[in-house]
């Protein structure tokens, strides 16, 4: 629809589909993001959850890794969930060797944290910043935030304390999967967070 936020999903591997359903049920267009030229008509960015060593060599194959860094820079919001919360710290435990991160939020993250996927599992999580009413996450091999620097704030943590959400600016980057169990709250921020720098 006119008027509408148009925003990308970055759409070299993982669950893109989801996502790109989640924002489209938004009211947003969305452009799956394959190259620069499709990163530079949008004015927002999902990265999905897949396996983030994956998604960094592809978006180094695809010329996709600077764009994206400058465009992080210049202030674009970017959400990032399960692997894409690993694209978006500034520092990974647990790498492979070589892998390298898009950077931008001030956290470090420790990769595959919570085990194998036969270990994935549910939780409900209590999050103010999305009002009242908790949310439902699916962690699937995802990352945990093992620390936050003064840029970033804390949007949600489990009940031992592990940090499973964070933001900072107009970055959001969660450990877990919001589009798995229909959890649109995130997404709804992050339009926000597009809609506001737009205007």
């Amino acid at each position: 629809m006119a008027g509408s936020p148009k925003v990308g999903v970055l759409a070299l591997q993982g669950d893109v589909r989801e996502h790109a359903a989640l924002l489209a049920g938004l009211g947003a267009e969305v452009v799956l993001v394959r190259r620069p030229e499709e990163l530079a008509t949008v004015s927002g960015l999902v990265i999905p959850g897949g396996e983030s060593s994956v998604i960094d060599k592809l978006s180094r194959i695809f010329g996709l890794q600077q764009p994206i860094r400058e465009a992080i820079a210049a202030g674009m919001p970017v959400l990032g969930t399960c692997a894409g919360l690993i694209m978006l710290a500034d520092a990974v435990v647990d790498a492979i060797d070589g892998q390298e991160s898009f950077g931008g939020l001030d956290v470090v993250v420790r990769r595959n944290a919570f085990g194998r996927q036969v270990e994935s599992f549910e939780a409900e999580l209590d999050v103010p910043e999305l009002g009242t009413g908790s949310v439902k996450a699916a962690f699937i091999r995802g990352p945990v935030v093992e620390s936050v620097g003064e840029a970033a704030s804390v949007l949600a943590a489990l009940p031992d304390g592990r940090v499973v959400a964070v933001e900072q600016g107009g970055l959001l980057g969660l450990s877990f999967h919001p589009e798995i169990t229909g959890e649109s709250r995130f997404h709804a921020r992050f339009l926000d967070r597009v809609a506001a720098r737009a205007a």
